[in-house]
């Protein structure tokens, strides 16, 4: 039985840049290093007779991402303008308060940005769509009063 959503893993070539992103500008709090080196072993989930990697995981409130830099096998890039339409993961979503002021401090940060914040499907909602260093594309979400989109609200961060 599927009890809940537990994180999202996701692969950077440039792990301190990625964790003082997450970190640094968006507030994370790291819970986790971790690694592994050549053995010879063979890792199956990563689709690979072996494997080399170092990552961290990080945590705001409930949200959960492990940030990993695979050394081997040799990773291939992802398109860092690739759309949002493109199949595959299309983005992170963020719960946050006051939008517009987290939008440009995020700007001032030199973030990059899709389009100003946008009038979201419940009234009093926003959403704004960016681009972290390597191109993944996150959500930053404020919700209005009444919300059709189950939203956190005040649910504490587990310990």
């Amino acid at each position: 039985m599927i009890q809940g959503f537990h994180h999202v893993a996701i692969s950077t070539p440039d792990l301190e840049r990625a964790r003082d992103f997450y970190c640094g500008l968006l507030g994370f709090e790291q819970v986790m290093t971790m690694g592994y080196e050549r053995s010879g072993t063979p890792r199956p989930h990563l689709q690979a007779d072996d494997g080399a990697a170092r990552g961290v995981v990080i945590r705001a409130g409930f949200v959960h991402l492990e940030i990993v830099e695979y050394s081997y096998p040799v990773p291939n890039p992802i398109d860092p303008r690739r759309q949002v339409v493109d199949h595959g993961l299309a983005h992170l979503s963020f719960q946050v308060t006051h939008l517009e002021s987290e939008y440009a401090r995020l700007c001032e940060a030199g973030m990059v940005f899709h389009s100003e914040p946008m009038q979201g499907i419940d009234e009093g909602s926003l959403f704004v769509y960016g681009r972290d260093p390597d191109g993944n594309v996150l959500e930053f979400i404020e919700f209005g009063p009444v919300a059709t989109f189950p939203a956190v609200y005040s649910q504490a961060a587990p310990d």
